[in-house]
């Protein structure tokens, strides 16, 4: 195994990270438009879930996990 390959666990927890992200930010678009300015149940629901996912990402590929 080199210094750079991913393990099929960690590719599969980078991409449930980034679809994470993406719904979290698509939500964003969505209310910013609506012109909604705070931190409704749906961007914090959203938003816990992208936060479970980056910590089971190193630091390296986007996410939060140490070592």
């Amino acid at each position: 195994m080199g210094l750079f390959k991913k393990s099929a666990n960690e590719k599969t927890a980078i991409a449930d990270l980034r679809a994470a992200d993406a719904a979290l930010h698509a939500n964003q678009r969505r209310e910013k438009k609506a012109g909604i300015r705070h931190e409704t149940p749906e961007y914090e629901r959203l938003n816990a879930i992208a936060n479970e996912k980056a910590a089971k990402v190193s630091r390296w590929h986007g996410g939060t996990k140490r070592g």
